[in-house]
């Protein structure tokens, strides 16, 4: 299945690979529309509506039951692509609310926050994503279902949903008035901290800051 037979009207729309395949194609290229910074205004608002997109399709392939690959033996798919340069673009579009506090597992007991990043969360997921789309688009769609519901489970399904987290915050923080507290000074290479440190490493900034440079409100 080529590039140009993804989306072609032979193709039932009612069908769930292809819904499935669709939310992901709609998903990767926002991204990287929205990693050009040609319209940062949106950028918060559109990751928002694109990531909640996303777990849809996400949370109708954990529902489903398991897809078998049709061959045992998951076919060479190559080198992956590159994502430095999103991840970089993403970095610099998102400053200063790039990094974030996140809890991996909500069922492990007493487990610190550890700072995250949504431009190294935002390419991961697309990493994931790309892998079963060149499947798709090479007519296995068995073997994309099944990546990608593998990999839901194991990876980019936790990290998106972090991701919406952070991003749903952000924008409740701005909408709602209320001070943000930015992660001053924290990087993702640095230990589990727990709740005592982030307070104190935590800078105060008003929501205001980051709101006009983001388009989420006009600065008074």
């Amino acid at each position: 299945m080529s590039d140009a037979t993804l989306h072609a009207t032979n193709q039932d729309p009612d069908d769930f690979a292809v819904q499935i395949a669709d939310q992901v194609e709609s998903f990767l290229v926002a991204v990287t529309e929205v990693a050009k910074g040609d319209e940062p205004e949106s950028a918060i608002p559109f990751l928002l509506l694109e990531v909640s997109q996303l777990m849809l399709a996400g949370g109708r392939l954990g529902a489903h039951e398991d897809f078998v690959p049709e061959e045992r033996y998951e076919p060479d798919m190559g080198p992956e692509a590159d994502v430095d340069e999103l991840r970089e673009n993403l970095a610099r579009l998102l400053d200063p609310i790039d990094v974030y506090s996140e809890v991996f597992d909500p069922y492990e007991p007493r487990k610190a926050p550890v700072p995250a990043r949504i431009s190294d969360d935002l390419t991961d997921v697309i990493t994931d994503l790309r892998h079963g789309m060149s499947h798709y688009r090479a007519g296995r769609t068995t073997e994309a279902l099944w990546w990608w519901q593998f990999s839901y489970f194991s990876n980019w399904g936790s990290t998106a949903s972090a991701t919406l987290r952070a991003l749903q915050s952000l924008l409740a923080h701005v909408r709602l008035n209320q001070p943000l507290a930015e992660l001053d000074g924290l990087d993702t290479d640095q230990a589990s901290m727990g709740d005592e440190t982030l307070e104190f490493e935590a800078g105060r900034v008003m929501a205001e800051e980051i709101a006009g440079p983001l388009g989420l409100r006009k600065v008074k």
